[in-house]
């Protein structure tokens, strides 16, 4: 019999990557999305499909999420504020979309009896020195005065929230911190630094790189998230615990723009644009976000399978598409 799976945020960018695997392996896909960041385009493959359902609505919709939730075994809750522009420009909307939407799913799990995959971030390990980022680890939060932390700290009470609910009301809850996750259909609407630098390389504009450059990051192709999501989904030991998902594999963001840069074929400049400018008065980024993500490792055997410059290839393939 197959298994049926309610995606939150299933129109958005890793929510329609994970339905294209799971209709392929014959399951059944319920997804809900606003719209908000998410595009019908993402999902035009699996419209029509017999196995597929897509609700438009809210996460924070009790009603709507119950009776979707009714029908599934496991819900992936992707759906979040998402995005370093947007978050700075909405925090209001981050912090009720993130905490409130959460909280809904898990009652709506715990009503229904589902497993409960929730998509954390990095973020929330803030301003943290320590690298790499060890799932025990402290963390190290800006202060509230900055909008910049309000993302973060969402995503913990969602960490929290999650595993509260199972030591209280036995709902079974694997928490996912994901780091900088890239594929085609990401968007560069917010602030996503792949997409936005691609789209300037293939038209010939200059390449902005936020702050000096020196700032590195670890990029992890969208179909190994996948994979991870759906191998912690499938492993009775994962509930209850935190892992981190993500490569281990560091680039500065100087060296990521020359790099899609030349992969394009491109002659544009790369210019670089101050923090201020580019987000807000008194913005912080952190300098090095690396995992540790020898948990996931030792519990399902997961490793990244694809190379920075396949997943940028495809990115760039996907983008000149468009």
């Amino acid at each position: 019999m197959a298994t049926t799976h309610l995606i939150t945020g299933g129109a958005g960018f890793i929510g329609s990557h994970l339905t294209e695997v799971l209709l392929a392996r014959g399951d059944h896909v319920l997804a809900l999305d606003d719209l908000s960041t998410g595009s019908l385009d993402n999902i035009r493959g699996a419209l029509g499909h017999p196995a597929y359902q897509f609700a438009e609505g809210s996460v924070s919709d009790t009603g709507t999420v119950g009776e979707l939730a009714a029908q599934a075994q496991t819900v992936f809750h992707l759906a979040a504020a998402v995005g370093v522009q947007l978050i700075v420009e909405h925090p209001v909307h981050t912090i009720v979309t993130n905490v409130m939407g959460t909280e809904v799913v898990l009652d709506a799990a715990r009503q229904h009896g589902c497993r409960v995959v929730l998509a954390s971030s990095s973020e929330v390990y803030g301003k943290g020195a320590k690298v790499p980022f060890s799932e025990d680890d402290d963390v190290l939060l800006g202060p509230t005065s900055r909008s910049r932390w309000s993302y973060a700290a969402s995503k913990m009470v969602d960490e929290f929230l999650a595993l509260a609910y199972q030591r209280e009301h036995g709902v079974s809850v694997i928490v996912a911190r994901l780091f900088n996750t890239i594929g085609p259909r990401q968007t560069g609407r917010y602030g996503m630094v792949v997409p936005r630098l691609t789209r300037q390389a293939l038209a010939g504009e200059p390449l902005t790189v936020y702050g000096d450059g020196t700032q590195s990051r670890c990029f992890c192709d969208v179909r190994d998230v996948v994979a991870a999501l759906l191998g912690l989904a499938a492993h009775g030991d994962a509930d209850g615990a935190v892992f981190n998902v993500g490569s281990t594999q560091e680039i500065t963001i100087d060296a990521l723009a020359r790099r899609i840069r030349a992969l394009a074929a491109s002659r544009s400049d790369i210019v670089y644009v101050p923090y201020d400018v580019a987000y807000a008065a008194g913005f912080e980024d952190m300098q090095r976000r690396v995992p540790d993500t020898a948990r996931l490792s030792r519990l399902t055997g997961w490793q990244p399978r694809r190379s920075l410059d396949e997943t940028l290839h495809a990115v760039i393939t996907y983008e000149r598409g468009r």
